[in-house]
C-alpha cells in the first residue's frame, strides 16, 4: 500500500510501467468536471473508473481484494476514508473470489483507516484488503485499475 500526494507521484512512478502514464493523465485533465464512466488509457491494462457513489458508514462497508489489478483511489472533490487490513489477517470471507469481476469480499473489520484528501491517492495491491468510500454524502473520485 502506498499513500502520498499527486505532486509527489514521480517518487513511485518507477514501481509499475503504467504509473507514470496514469499520473500524467490525472494531473493534466479536469476529471472532476468530466462525465462519469470508464476512461480507457491502455485497454484493459490501464483504465480509470470516474465515479460518483454515495459514501457509506464504516460499519456498512466490507473489505474487498483484487488479484489481477492494483487499485489507485483518487478522491476529487472531498475527503474519503478507506479502511485497510492485510489480506493475510482476513478470516471472514463474505464472497469467494470472482475471477471475471476480479474481487473477493471479506467481513473482517479494518485494522486501520486512512483519510485520503483531494490531491492525494492511495494505491492498494492484492495483499491489501480495503474498504473504500467511507464518509457522508456523495463523492467524485477516480478508481484507476492497473493490471499487475
Amino acid at each position: 500500500m502506498i499513500y502520498t500526494t499527486l505532486t509527489e507521484s514521480s517518487r513511485i512512478e518507477n514501481l509499475h510501467s503504467k504509473f507514470k502514464e496514469l499520473f500524467d493523465f490525472v494531473k493534466n485533465n479536469d476529471l472532476l468536471n468530466r462525465e462519469t464512466g470508464r476512461i480507457t488509457l491502455d485497454g484493459d491494462e490501464l483504465f480509470i473508473n470516474n465515479v460518483n457513489p454515495q459514501m457509506l458508514k464504516a460499519e456498512n462497508q466490507v473489505l474487498e481484494v483484487h488479484q489481477e489489478y492494483i487499485d489507485v483511489h483518487i478522491p476529487l472533490d472531498k475527503a474519503e476514508i478507506i479502511g485497510v487490513r492485510p489480506l493475510k489477517d482476513c478470516t471472514k470471507l463474505k464472497s469467494a473470489f470472482n475471477k471475471e469481476e476480479d474481487y473477493a469480499l471479506h467481513e473482517d473489520t479494518p485494522s486501520n483507516f486512512i483519510t485520503v484528501n483531494p490531491g492525494e491517492f492511495l494505491i492498494v495491491y492484492p495483499e491489501d484488503a480495503h474498504a473504500p468510500i467511507i464518509g457522508e454524502g456523495k463523492i467524485r473520485k477516480l478508481i484507476a485499475k492497473v493490471r499487475i
